[in-house]
């Protein structure tokens, strides 16, 4: 375990955990995915989830749900959960959180498939869940992001 963790050069896994204070996504590692050939759904659910609004300073929470279907790269879940958690003093609208992870993990690993939704509890009186996706331009993946977000919320 420990000399393929040293092969893939991953940090994080197995290291002593330091956090980082503000957006990092430098903290992000991927590995070699085994099943390149297979296409198989890799789930991902951050239920605590915190950001700062940019206008008010004040805390946002939301649970974050991250899926995808690898290709060549995988990403490291404790580097995921440290990226994640980056975001706890980091000042950005909803919206913007939910685009900057998905962009964020398809530089890391330029996966067949991603999506990326978060679930911010309400303020205000308002909840907000946004979504984004994305497929590998001229591939069956391609008209799946169009598929699911035609659709992504007709089972809510």
């Amino acid at each position: 375990m420990e000399d393929s963790r040293k092969e893939e050069g991953l940090k994080a896994l197995g290291a002593k955990t330091k956090y980082c204070m503000d957006y990092a996504p430098e903290v992000l590692e991927s590995f070699v995915n085994k099943h390149p050939g297979n296409d198989y759904w890799v789930q991902f659910n951050c239920p605590e989830f915190t950001s700062l609004c940019p206008i008010t300073g004040q805390p946002d929470f939301a649970e974050i749900r991250i899926s995808y279907i690898p290709d060549v790269r995988m990403v490291e879940s404790k580097s995921l959960k440290l990226y994640l958690f980056s975001f706890r003093n980091h000042g950005d609208f909803h919206e913007d959180c939910v685009n900057i992870i998905m962009k964020d993990l398809i530089k890391l690993m330029d996966p067949k498939y991603i999506e990326v939704t978060g679930y911010f509890t309400p303020r205000g009186g308002i909840s907000i869940y946004p979504y984004a996706n994305y497929g590998k331009p001229g591939t069956k993946y391609e008209r799946l992001a169009e598929h699911r977000f035609m659709n992504h919320n007709l089972n809510k």
